[in-house]
């Protein structure tokens, strides 16, 4: 259930039979109804922001096993509390038990909506968004991986997408949990459709079980069809096990034979045979999304490196090292008063003005110029930090895009040489403030 899932907590019933009130949160209106229980979105006075708040249905009067799950469902969502501290998964605040009902609360992120909107044949996403959107999706599940935290359950309505297009990634109920034997299910757990080969046979699961769903959803995005279909739920489960999906280019024009490689290496039967990491699947989602962005610029690598040579900002870099930096960014233009980066948002790459100027803005007001050689980006070195100023677009201009992901890809004395540069002028521009 999206942000949808529980039942009710509370003496005191509020309009339409949703209580007034679930713990110290007062509830605004129910926004979501399941087989596990009911979502409400409430208040947090304490913090001043609306949250959503998942109750589990754990009526004695249901089935019995039925019971048991959303029990263990909530128990692994509770031991979470607080634990998943990453940019695109959402934040569970808290979790509690009240009148025999167990909830969590949540972030509640306001006209979400989920990827399984963008899975239909007609409403297909451009190609660099879902390879954006994925990309993001590998960074976080790196991040729960790290944790020893295995989702489990990857799916289009799984992920949530932004009004601003961030991704979160929800629904931790039958993660698995290094530390945490309440984590273990009994049966199959999952959706069968986005399952790894490992996952329906019931063998132990690595986190490559969840790169394995994330590329059914990837295929699901880029066809509008799921890689496996089948009349009942014993062939479909026999397809994921033995069969291999139609090839994506014959369902989609346009998509490079680089790109289709990604998903195909995510959806190998095999755990080993594919991405080691979410990290490096979200490196290899890097390197396409480049290339394809670069295939529609006039440059070709040999004029861009001419014109990066002859900055300022990579007058210490080798000829090999400037290479580097090209195969780890994107080259992208921006027409006069365009917004490069946004105050607020959250952005991992780093940006080298190749040519035009530029404004920064902070809350509405000019605050600097940045002209051709400059740098910005800064708040790339600090993990899930948002951006604190707005870079305009002052005139048409030409940036570096230099994906940190990427750069983290790239010979150790190259990324101390960028490192070194891009702080010291960083610095300068401080001082010359002051």
């Amino acid at each position: 259930m999206s942000q949808a899932s529980g039942s009710a907590a509370s003496s005191q019933s509020g309009a339409r039979g949703a209580p007034a009130r679930i713990g110290k949160y007062e509830v605004i209106k129910e926004v979501g109804r399941g087989s596990t229980g009911v979502v409400y979105l409430s208040h947090d006075a304490y913090y001043g922001r609306d949250v959503a708040i998942k109750v589990y249905n754990l009526d004695s009067g249901a089935d019995a096993q039925r019971s048991r799950s959303a029990r263990k469902m909530f128990l692994s969502e509770a031991h979470l509390v607080g634990m998943l501290q990453h940019p695109y998964v959402l934040p569970i605040f808290d979790a509690g038990e009240e009148n025999g009902r167990c909830y969590i609360v949540t972030e509640y992120v306001h006209h979400a909506r989920t990827l399984s909107t963008y899975c239909r044949p007609d409403n297909l996403l451009p190609l660099d968004d879902v390879i954006e959107i994925v990309f993001k999706c590998a960074k976080a599940l790196h991040y729960a991986h790290t944790r020893g935290v295995i989702h489990r359950d990857i799916k289009p309505s799984n992920i949530l997408l932004t009004q601003d297009g961030e991704v979160r990634i929800i629904d931790f109920g039958i993660a698995l949990v290094s530390d945490a034997d309440i984590s273990r299910i009994e049966g199959i757990a999952g959706s069968p459709s986005y399952m790894s080969p490992e996952q329906v046979q019931s063998l132990d699961l690595t986190p490559r079980s969840d790169i394995y769903s994330l590329g059914a959803v990837m295929y699901e995005l880029l066809t509008g069809s799921r890689p496996f279909r089948a009349g009942n739920l014993h062939k479909l489960l026999h397809q994921i096990v033995y069969a291999t999906p139609p090839p994506i280019h014959k369902l989609r024009a346009g998509v490079s034979e680089e790109l289709e490689n990604v998903v195909v290496t995510a959806l190998q039967k095999d755990p080993d045979k594919r991405q080691r990491s979410g990290l490096e699947l979200a490196a290899e989602l890097a390197r396409v999304h480049q290339r394809l962005r670069q295939s529609n610029t006039h440059l070709d690598l040999q004029e861009q490196f001419g014109v990066l040579r002859r900055l300022k900002f990579f007058h210490e870099f080798s000829h090999v090292e400037v290479r580097e930096v090209l195969r780890a960014s994107l080259w992208q233009n921006y027409a006069q008063g365009e917004e490069i980066i946004r105050e607020g948002d959250l952005d991992d790459r780093f940006y080298v003005l190749v040519s035009g100027q530029c404004v920064v803005e902070r809350h509405g007001r000019r605050i600097a110029a940045l002209g051709t050689g400059d740098c910005f980006g800064e708040a790339s070195y600090i993990p899930g930090a948002k951006r604190t100023a707005t870079v305009r677009a002052d005139s048409v201009v030409t940036v570096l895009k230099v994906s940190a992901t990427q750069l983290e890809q790239v010979s150790m004395s190259c990324q101390l040489r960028f490192n070194r540069v891009f702080l010291r002028t960083l610095i300068g521009r401080l001082q010359g403030a002051e």
